[in-house]
């Protein structure tokens, strides 16, 4: 039997209706609804609203004046800001969930050979997604508000919105989350034959330039948080390249025997 008949054969039967997808693809929301849901309970029991601001506030407050405290401008920043953040860690807390209710929905419609480097693949992103954001907390935040501190004339008093810290904050976690998932872009890349190993070594010295394009697009201007993106991704970028070794789909012996004659 031959390798496309034994992939029909391996699906058939998988077939479904379209009413039963939408079904299907309605349960998995609710289900992610409700992992959000208990998510934000928990953190709203522990450890509430008011010490993740805190948490999230630290790598500018040491940095601060020690009786300077963030102000909100706005009438209901005290109440959104805070609900927007718990939203936010929610669905950090609940991503390995939210993950698997994807995975789950997709799954039946893969062959076998995908599915097994299929799940690997979501795994390795969440954690990247994590180590991401935790760079940003623990690493970028801490340098880049030590620059804009340091900046700023000695008769200006930077006691920033709350409002206005938290979303770049957000865009922050956001843009090095996406960042941190170039590994996973060009293992797909290399899986799927749209390019191949030599040509990503090849493309190496333009990545560079894209990276560093994109850092001054998706972080604010200081050279620190710039550098802190782009540096990070040229060298995710080969690493995705050595692993891609392990992803590359084998090489049918008809293949092997056309590349040699050419």
């Amino acid at each position: 039997m031959s390798q496309s008949a034994k992939e029909d054969d391996e699906l058939s039967g998988t077939e479904q209706p379209f009413v039963q997808h939408l079904m299907e693809l309605r349960d998995r929301l609710v289900y992610c609804i409700i992992g959000l849901a208990v998510a934000a309970a928990v953190l709203a029991i522990w450890p509430g609203p008011s010490t993740l601001i805190d948490w999230i506030a630290h790598p500018i407050r040491v940095h601060m004046p020690p009786d300077a405290k963030l102000i909100a401008v706005g009438v209901l920043s005290p109440v959104l800001v805070p609900l927007k953040v718990l939203l936010l860690v929610a669905v950090l807390l609940a991503l390995p969930w939210l993950v698997y209710q994807i995975w789950a929905f997709v799954a039946p419609g893969l062959y076998s050979h995908e599915k097994r480097f299929a799940l690997p693949l979501i795994v390795l992103g969440s954690l990247l997604a994590y180590v991401g954001i935790a760079f940003v907390q623990l690493f970028v935040l801490d340098k880049m508000f030590a620059f804009i501190q340091n900046f700023a004339p000695a008769s200006v008093a930077a006691t920033p919105d709350v409002a206005s810290y938290v979303g770049v904050i957000l865009s922050l976690y956001i843009a090095f989350a996406m960042a941190f998932q170039v590994p996973i872009v060009v293992l797909l890349l290399v899986r799927f034959q749209l390019v191949t190993v030599e040509k990503l070594r090849a493309f190496r010295g333009y990545f560079i330039v894209v990276a560093f394009v994109i850092a001054a697009l998706v972080t604010p201007p200081d050279v620190i948080s710039q550098l802190a993106l782009a540096v990070p991704m040229c060298l995710l970028y080969e690493v995705g390249i050595f692993a891609s070794r392990w992803f590359a789909p084998p090489t049918r012996p008809g293949e092997q025997e056309s590349t040699g004659g050419a």
